[in-house]
């Protein structure tokens, strides 16, 4: 028994068995971490049933309502001393924010008398203060009458104009006034840009007159047309709901964005609700501090960031690589260089954004401002973060991966390629561009691959050289020049960090936490399977070269 013991041993299939156990416990903490992720996650978007307990508290009934969010067992002091007994507690989300102050409140299941699910009962998801769960009691259409003892499908009638009304808004407000104001500030600045060169004379003055009136008569018009539009919305009516408790609210419907009747919902229809909350999060803007609505313009920002970050990146690790490997002696100073590289790869992330801010921003930018944009100064244009010292500062970040993973591709081409290459009379370049380049292709996208993940979930300094609690616009839009470079975005890295620890009601906003935190996880993993997918092309078509 020792003998096989000491054979093992000199063998090294220990070593295998240990590798083994210490990958699979690995395996299992990431996928429990994903799994855990995923499920509090997607468990944000469900219709969970209202319950409505009556329960005593300081000896007088009371009434409450809300979503069970958490129940568990605490141990209490017992009447006789030195001893203790297990109580339970039940977590519920009340909402009703504006009325109760909280959103969550705590009952002693052992105090509740009776406990119901009402059909009747419904909650409101409101532009402010969260959701509100109660009954309807009346409904006024805008026109002063009151309708007594409204039910549900009287009130869900009025969600499509409201919508309607909505839209029209947002059309009125983005791809108008909008449009016009860019039109404005472009027209300030060419005014100041004639200025600035001392080329204002009285004609062009005129001329910027007449433009300018044109600009803000057509403002003018589109800010009647949108008072307009918020008066009617004002105007639509309101309806007023009951508490469990008994408590009257009035709640505008220019305030409603959806309702439901949880405790009335079929299996079906929740799984129907259940879609249509999760695409409504991912096309919506974020409301109340971002604790509320939708996260698109993040999902737009990561996107657009990384995108960003893989075209600047890719280029430079490549030309790094192919000089490194092709042009430059290998010795001493090489050998210096690629241990320089892999040390880059370790320097904590908030260092390159601290560069970023002030080499990128600072420096660079200041200097974009001073030589073209010397008329809109002192406010800067290219001097304050945005989304393209992000991608760069990113890209620096990622640089070294991508340097080592395309090194490693030119490395693995057998010489005789370069050797029969040349024969044929091809010069080095043209080996390296059309024969050298396309076969490395897979390592280089592996490279992509390694870092996009990684640029993906950075945050830190994201912070400093261009991300946002809130982007009103799009990095991306419809008016000239399409692409702003210079604008701030949102992340949904930042997205994350900012919901769960700046959120004045972390309770509340810790589902949208996990479920912001699945999307970014699943934007990596889409990222990442489409640069899988183009290098597992590019692999078989160079496979029978072995590489």
């Amino acid at each position: 028994m020792i003998s096989m013991f000491s054979n093992w041993r000199r063998q090294g299939e220990h070593w295998i068995w240990l590798n083994a156990m210490a990958i699979g416990l690995c395996l299992v903490m990431v996928f429990g971490l994903i799994g855990l992720i995923m499920v509090r996650g997607l468990a944000y978007f469900w219709p969970a049933d209202v319950v409505q307990y009556n329960y005593l508290e300081n000896g007088q009934q009371s009434y409450m309502a809300g979503e069970i969010s958490e129940t568990i067992l605490v141990d209490v002091p017992h009447e006789e001393a030195g001893n203790t007994r297990s109580r339970t507690r039940i977590k519920l989300k009340v909402g009703n924010r504006d009325l109760y102050g909280i959103d969550f409140r705590w009952i002693w299941l052992d105090q509740v008398t009776a406990t119901t699910y009402p059909e009747d009962l419904i909650a409101i998801e409101r532009e402010e203060w969260g959701n509100f769960y109660g009954f309807i009691q009346s409904l006024n259409d805008g026109t002063g009458v009151s309708t007594a003892g409204t039910d549900y499908q009287q009130l869900s009638s009025k969600i499509p104009l409201i919508r309607d009304y909505r839209a029209r808004i947002h059309e009125v407000t983005s791809n108008k006034i909008n449009v016009v104001n860019a039109e404005l500030e472009a027209l300030r600045l060419e005014k100041l840009r004639y200025a600035y060169r001392q080329q204002l004379t009285p004609e062009k003055i005129e001329e910027l007159a007449v433009r300018q009136a044109q600009l803000q008569s057509r403002y003018q018009q589109h800010e009647a047309e949108l008072l307009a539009l918020e008066h009617e919305f004002s105007q639509l009516g309101s309806v007023r709901i009951g508490t469990a408790n008994g408590t009257i609210h009035t709640i505008q419907l220019n305030q409603i964005y959806r309702i439901w009747q949880p405790n009335a919902m079929s299996t079906l229809a929740k799984i129907g609700a259940y879609a249509a909350n999760v695409w409504n999060f991912l096309r919506e803007n974020p409301r109340e501090a971002n604790t509320e609505g939708g996260v698109f313009p993040a999902i737009f920002g990561t996107v657009v960031m990384v995108f960003l970050m893989t075209i600047f990146t890719t280029p430079m690790g490549v030309i790094a690589a192919i000089y490194m490997r092709e042009y430059a002696k290998q010795g001493t100073v090489i050998r210096l260089v690629r241990i320089c590289v892999n040390n880059l790869a370790g320097v904590p992330s908030v260092v390159y954004g601290v560069f970023g801010l002030g080499f990128f921003v600072y420096f660079i930018g200041g200097n974009i401002d001073t030589l073209f944009y010397p008329e809109a100064l002192p406010s800067p244009t290219f001097g304050s973060p945005g989304v393209l010292w992000a991608s760069l500062t990113l890209a620096l970040l990622t640089l070294p991966v991508v340097i080592v993973s395309a090194e490693e591709g030119f490395a693995r081409i057998p010489g005789s390629v370069r050797e029969g290459s040349m024969a044929v009379g091809a010069t080095k370049f043209e080996t390296i561009y059309k024969i050298l380049l396309p076969m490395s292709t897979p390592a280089i996208m592996t490279g992509m691959i390694l870092a996009i993940a990684r640029a993906a979930g950075e945050v830190a300094p994201l912070m400093l050289v261009g991300v946002v609690k809130l982007a009103p616009d799009l990095v991306i839009d419809g008016v000239a020049p399409f692409l702003h470079l210079d604008r701030k975005f949102m992340h949904l890295g930042f997205h994350i960090y900012d919901v769960g620890f700046q959120s004045p009601n972390v309770d509340a906003a810790t589902p949208l936490v996990y479920a912001t935190a699945f999307l970014l996880l699943l934007v990596i993993i889409v990222l990442n399977i489409a640069a899988i997918m183009v290098r597992n092309r590019l692999r078989e078509k160079y496979k029978q070269l072995d590489i």
